[in-house]
């Protein structure tokens, strides 16, 4: 209600879907962008209704697909929407609403893991750790798609079999749901012993709304409450830097994680690297080179992500659309990492 005028540089959007996607309330309050009150859902799909006079990309009745800048001051979740040009892109026409707004975040993480942090190619083995989840399943895509070898750990027997399922074929997946299988033992074993190139820790990250004691030493940390099993499933990081090769690269998205000497002596004996895996750095510099980074290098992931959708070589991991009226209880859900798929809201 009550849009502002369409500036120069702004398109207005008919929403017809929006993705939700957990909040990192602190790396807002790090860059002073925290406030009482925030916007849900940045991932959105929809119908070009107008353009300002200096938009050169897109013109009425275009369909588009972006994500929302950090700094938004409004909420995908609404039916209309004033968007910068440069932070959209074409949709195909075969990409359905729900898909292009569900796959266009964990596209742009699998590009930034897989391509900016690590490069991966042809005959490289790459682990992806929780490989079920949403994030997972794209970067498993990306990665066999860019002629990889892919390994994955399941955190569930349902876990398992969709994985089992992907086409083309997992190389292996290591089923860690009961605690007693050997992540590093399966990887060495499967690799000659050689370790694997890329290590991708889908699943990490600290939890938004518990406060638990430090994690010990040698664990990541995870996403989930204490008291869930998941936690106790995580891979130590020991056994990470264990079976990584000569030149690996570890792709982590625990912004928490300490590596003691030995660690380090280790990753040095191997040549090898640690990455950290943020996905909003591409808006997260000053405003000038925030845009250039943004147009440069965020736009082509963009267009990428939605021509491997449009041609099925990405095939996202969505739950059933859900209407708006349910879009509260699902953000709650979403905030509480308590989602198996990718929450969409359909307008």
């Amino acid at each position: 209600e009550n849009l502002p005028p369409t500036r120069d540089n702004d398109v207005k959007v008919q929403v017809r879907a929006c993705a939700l996607s957990w909040i990192d309330t602190k790396l807002l309050s790090e860059i002073k962008l925290e406030k009482e009150l925030l916007p849900v859902g940045r991932e959105i799909s929809g119908v070009v209704l107008e353009v300002g006079r200096k938009v050169t990309f897109f013109q009425p009745d275009d369909e588009v697909v972006g994500i929302l800048p950090l700094d938004s001051e409004e909420s995908g979740l609404c039916e209309v929407i004033l968007v910068h040009e440069h932070y959209l892109v074409r949709k195909p026409e075969k990409v359905c609403w729900v898909e292009a707004a569900g796959t266009v975040r964990d596209g742009v993480r699998a590009y930034t893991a897989l391509h900016y942090l690590s490069q991966v190619s042809p005959g490289k083995t790459v682990l992806v750790m929780d490989g079920a989840s949403p994030f997972g399943t794209i970067a498993i895509q990306l990665a066999q798609h860019r002629g990889a070898k892919v390994i994955s750990t399941a955190y569930s027997l349902e876990d398992k079999q969709y994985l089992e399922r992907l086409r083309p074929p997992v190389a292996r997946v290591i089923d860690v749901s009961n605690g007693k299988i050997d992540v590093a033992e399966s990887c060495l074993e499967e690799t000659g012993g050689l370790g694997v190139d890329i290590v991708l820790d889908a699943g990490a990250q600290i939890n938004l709304f518990f406060s638990p004691p430090p994690p010990p030493p040698a664990q990541l940390y995870s996403a989930e409450d204490e008291s869930t099993s998941k936690s106790q499933l995580l891979p130590h990081k020991h056994d990470i830097i264990t079976l990584l090769g000569v030149g690996g690269h570890w792709i982590t998205t625990e912004k928490n994680l300490q590596l003691d000497p030995p660690d380090s002596h280790s990753l040095f004996l191997k040549g090898a690297t640690v990455s950290f895996l943020n996905d909003e750095i591409w808006n997260l510099s000053n405003i000038q080179q925030g845009k250039y980074l943004y147009i440069l290098l965020m736009i082509p992931i963009l267009e990428d992500t939605m021509e491997k959708l449009s041609s099925s070589i990405f095939r996202p991991q969505l739950d059933e659309p859900i209407p708006l009226y349910e879009a509260k209880v699902s953000m709650e859900i979403v905030q509480k990492n308590q989602a198996r798929k990718r929450q969409v809201i359909q307008f």
